[in-house]
């Protein structure tokens, strides 16, 4: 029902991505923790998702988790995952029944994996894309990559939804934007990651860490910061992209 994309950035962000002719992908598939990410779906085991992210978490290598976690799972033939563990290594499983066209592939910083696709071009698509976006910002790259794989006929039923999750090395979500029900769900996650470029991105400059548990306890960085943005954008002659009214 699914594709997705899980990468590390080279500043150790770790980001998944999915799309699908499925309501609230975004909500069922990824998994993330500080240093890793497992994407469950198909037939999705969300306890795949949870167990597998906690243990990732914990130190353990991606490719004994999967392992273990299709070794006790009945439904393994109908299942789809794959996941990356704090090493930046990855482990992939595609079971044998799952819906044609069904499979995956990696690279040395992503993998891809999907099922009831238009074909293997999508999966292709999505990795060389990602491997040519190296300058562009880690949420627009993973954006941009899954979008050729949309134009290289994505979920072979139509399109629905998507989800995008991005964590900085915390158990919290640095990004975490989804369309659940949309005509054209890629297209708003790029909207909606113009819109987090506006204010979102730089409050969450401010937000407390594990080392830093006050964060910044003060405005005045954070909305110097949005106004400096703001004009930006309005030097460059560009509108705000967010549905927000203000009374």
């Amino acid at each position: 029902m699914t594709w997705s994309l899980i990468a590390r950035d080279a500043e150790g962000s770790v980001g998944l991505i999915v799309a699908s002719k499925f309501f609230a992908c975004g909500a069922v598939v990824p998994y993330l923790c500080a240093q890793g990410a497992v994407a469950s779906q198909a037939f999705c085991n969300p306890v795949w998702g949870t167990e597998g992210r906690d243990r990732l978490n914990a130190g353990e290598p991606a490719r004994a988790v999967l392992a273990d976690l299709v070794a006790r799972d009945e439904g393994r033939a109908i299942r789809q995952a794959h996941m990356m563990d704090a090493a930046g290594d990855f482990a992939a499983h595609t079971g044998a029944d799952c819906v044609e066209w069904a499979g995956h592939l990696q690279g040395h910083d992503h993998s891809v994996a999907g099922n009831m696709l238009a074909g293997p071009g999508v999966l292709r698509a999505t990795s060389e894309a990602f491997q040519a976006g190296a300058d562009l910002p880690f949420a627009e790259r993973l954006i941009v990559a899954m979008q050729a794989g949309e134009d290289a006929g994505g979920d072979k039923r139509g399109r629905q939804a998507a989800g995008l999750v991005i964590h900085r090395g915390e158990a919290h979500p640095w990004l975490d934007l989804r369309a659940d029900d949309h005509a054209d769900p890629l297209a708003e996650l790029s909207r909606l990651w113009s819109v987090a470029q506006e204010r979102y991105v730089h409050f969450a400059k401010g937000m407390p860490t594990a080392a830093r548990f006050s964060g910044v306890p003060t405005r005045d960085e954070i909305d110097a910061d949005i106004a400096a943005a703001e004009a930006r954008r309005k030097a460059r002659g560009k509108t705000s992209q967010s549905h927000a009214v203000e009374y």
